[in-house]
């Protein structure tokens, strides 16, 4: 939505929001405006530029607008954010519901294996329970991750193989072997968690203050 041409920003807001409401006027079901990384457009900031303070507050308008029509509008705007302490206040008062999403439980993580496991070559003692509870304090991001890891990790033993073995018979030596859960301890130990203890306390003491369930 950001330009360098003077005036185009708040432009773009403003037909975002416009091509919004032009769908959900016309087909009469719900839209939703999903902004990422929240804090780079509505965060604040020490030295903003014309163009950025135009942006913001044509972004204020629009959300008013939406606001204003209550449920006659099925426009919804949601945002997310890994720094909810720099969102700029005037906009996070007009964020009616404030959610927390905290690290993956033990039954999600299981799910997360589940998911991105279920195309790799696993060994049959891996139980993605067991995975689960070993990879506690990790993102849904960070076990995506892992698993790709552990996938490249034996794909390179592989290739890196120098030694030349006579192939058995009924065996393809061009196929990876099996995933065994030492390839997922070992990888571990060279990838922590993104999500340390000091960032999940910050975010619940913000969430404490600001949520709005």
């Amino acid at each position: 939505m950001m330009s360098k041409w003077l005036g185009e920003a708040e432009k773009n807001v403003s037909k975002l929001f416009k091509m919004a409401r032009g769908y959900a006027e016309r087909e009469g079901k719900p839209v939703i405006l999903f902004i990422d990384e929240l804090d780079s457009l509505l965060g604040e900031r020490a030295n903003e530029i014309g163009g950025e303070v135009r942006s913001r507050n044509q972004f204020l308008t629009e959300i008013d607008g939406i606001n204003g029509k209550g449920k006659d509008m099925q426009l919804y705007v949601i945002g997310a954010t890994n720094k909810p302490w720099s969102l700029d206040h005037p906009f996070l008062r007009r964020f009616q519901k404030r959610i927390y999403v905290s690290l993956p439980t033990l039954e999600a993580r299981e799910k997360l294996f589940i998911l991105y496991t279920n195309m790799l070559k696993l060994d049959g003692r891996v139980r993605s329970h067991t995975l689960a509870s070993i990879f506690d304090g990790y993102s849904a991001s960070d076990i995506k991750d892992i698993c790709q890891s552990v996938q490249l990790k034996v794909v390179n033993e592989m290739f890196s193989t120098t030694v030349y073995k006579e192939p058995v018979e009924g065996e393809n030596p061009s196929v990876p072997r099996d995933i065994s859960v030492k390839d997922f301890r070992e990888t571990m130990a060279r990838r922590k968690p993104s999500v340390s203890m000091d960032m999940v306390r910050a975010y619940y003491k913000w969430s404490e203050q600001f949520k709005a369930l």
